[in-house]
């Protein structure tokens, strides 16, 4: 039996020994979805509380709960380490970094390309290697294999790639805080560098998750991903740009939305906001864009479509100015609270929150600010902005004390009613006050 009907039969038979490289948002969910299946499961991942936290079935990720990391730390299937000197022991290597952006919107591949070195040097005959890292198509054939082959020790037995060992690229498709879809249930797409690696990929995930989607090539497969993010970047950059048009024609644009939501056929609706965050969609399209210009190509509208997002946080403090200025007060000195720090509703993830920017951007001509969050009680460590904030609580008093309350992320757990009846001012970015007007606050939409 060669090497690949070897691995092909550990994936069926469920004896192989999955590692993933990883266990944040998208490779915690997987590894427990893979040992959900029946595989054994070793992690890996450089941060050592993370390792003790599943040691101890403590959950790091609020919006998984405590079910994922208490079943995993009573398995016997499942361990977790910081040594990647034992990359050689897994079966298969599921690759889950980030891919964010550099300080001039290029792509960082840094997490990337040193998880490949760790790979290559530890790589063996009868291995499966798979990105699911959202990136550009031909990262995994043009960049993450040369850095696996390039980081094998001298005098290692030398590898080829689809006989010896095989690499594939399966785009990550999680969405925190969503209900109706989870890792197991939303189909997952796979492309190899070659034929068998595709077929290895697709038997290992379908262990696991439902419905696996083959496609020809790593690189389908990481321009598919690019165009989901895309698309919903584009869709969201329109309705922020018509909500730039209607809000001075005096036309509420989440009226209209529903309004053409009553359609039937050939419309979706997207809704506008305070600006993009999480880790794919503010990216994503910027990772397509640099990957263009090698081919000559330059994406103007996708391009336009990041401008316009972009911008939505200096939108919103502008009109928060405006609505300050309309009650006699200036943005310099005036008491802010800025209500959500996650980037989207429900969970506790910060990625490329525009709350962040708001915050600087509002610090930055003078406003004092704060911030309510329930499900981030600590002004978290980012990449690009530090500060050493906590979250404040709503009670009447607070409310009554500030100057202007801005809803950046609209929690379910949030008492809007309190708000409305409490608070003087309130520039809402989700429409969070529908149906609130009245009772005491002043709500302009931004």
């Amino acid at each position: 039996m060669n090497t690949f009907e070897q691995l092909k039969s550990r994936f069926a038979s469920g004896d192989a020994l999955i590692g993933i490289i990883g266990l944040g948002y998208v490779g915690l969910p997987l590894a427990h979805t893979l040992h959900a299946g029946g595989f054994r499961v070793l992690g890996f991942d450089i941060d050592p509380t993370k390792i003790d936290a599943l040691a101890q079935g403590k959950s790091y990720l609020k919006h998984l709960g405590p079910e994922i990391t208490t079943e995993l730390s009573q398995s016997k299937r499942f361990s977790a380490t910081t040594e990647f000197s034992r990359l050689g022991e897994p079966d298969a290597i599921i690759v889950c970094v980030p891919t964010p952006l550099g300080r001039h919107q290029e792509p960082d591949m840094s997490y990337v390309i040193n998880s490949s070195r760790d790979i290559g040097r530890a790589l063996r005959r009868g291995q499966l290697v798979v990105l699911e890292s959202t990136t550009y198509p031909g990262t995994t054939r043009d960049d993450m294999l040369p850095a696996m082959l390039d980081a094998r020790p001298k005098g290692a037995e030398p590898l080829v790639c689809g006989e010896d060992f095989f690499v594939a690229f399966s785009p990550e498709r999680e969405d925190p805080g969503r209900k109706s879809h989870n890792t197991r249930t939303t189909p997952k797409l796979v492309g190899g560098l070659d034929a068998q690696s595709t077929q290895l990929a697709a038997a290992m995930y379908a262990r696991g998750i439902q419905h696996v989607v083959p496609v020809s090539s790593a690189e389908v497969a990481e321009a598919a991903k690019i165009l989901e993010n895309t698309f919903r970047a584009i869709n969201i950059a329109l309705v922020n740009e018509l909500k730039l048009v209607l809000t001075p024609m005096g036309i509420d644009v989440w009226e209209v939305i529903e309004a053409a939501a009553t359609k039937p056929f050939g419309y979706m609706p997207f809704y506008p906001g305070p600006g993009l965050g999480g880790h794919c969609i503010p990216i994503d399209p910027f990772y397509l864009t640099w990957k263009a210009r090698e081919v000559g190509q330059y994406t103007r509208f996708i391009e336009l479509a990041g401008e316009i997002n972009t911008k939505m946080p200096h939108y919103v403090v502008d009109r928060t100015a405006a609505a300050l200025n309309d009650d006699g007060k200036a943005v310099k000195g005036a008491k802010v609270l800025v209500v959500g720090l996650a980037y989207k509703p429900n969970v506790d993830d910060v990625r490329e929150t525009p709350a962040a920017e708001i915050i600087d951007l509002l610090e930055d001509i003078g406003a004092d600010v704060s911030y309510h969050d329930p499900l981030v009680p600590r002004f978290p460590h980012m990449r690009r902005h530090k500060r050493d904030m906590q979250s404040v609580a709503i009670t009447p008093a607070a409310l009554g004390s500030f100057d202007c309350v801005i809803i950046v992320t609209n929690h379910d757990v949030v008492d809007y009613r309190a708000i409305a009846t409490h608070a003087s001012l309130v520039v809402d970015t989700r429409n969070a006050m529908r149906n609130l007007n009245g009772l005491g606050a002043r709500i302009v939409k931004a």
